[in-house]
């Protein structure tokens, strides 16, 4: 078991406009991003199973080509190896879960 005050962890940029806390376990990784609005989340995909939910503002997210208007409480799960992009709307709080851990997150 451990214990981790997210406060007390440094945030991180991992692309230009999304700042992020990182907890990890063994087997999975949560990331705790505050995003600034306009800023853009290059298509991409992992074979991380990935768990997004936005907490605050708007995000829109694109998983597979379909496009997503993600507002708090808004909740997507996208299998690995599946190609997502996003734009933030508005500043954004999201969490996002991974399974395996994103060990470049480290």
């Amino acid at each position: 078991m451990s214990f981790t005050d997210l406060n007390t962890l440094a945030e991180k940029e991992m692309v230009p406009g999304f700042w992020g806390r990182f907890v990890h376990s063994p087997n999975m990784t949560m990331a705790y991003w505050n995003i600034v609005a306009g800023s853009p989340l290059p298509e991409h995909s992992h074979p991380h199973e990935q768990i997004t939910t936005l907490l605050e503002g708007e995000f829109q997210l694109t998983v597979d080509g379909q496009v997503y208007h993600m507002h708090p409480g808004s909740v997507v799960v996208i299998p690995g190896g599946v190609r997502h992009s996003g734009l933030a709307l508005k500043d954004c709080r999201i969490v996002d879960a991974f399974h395996p851990a994103r060990e470049e997150y480290r």
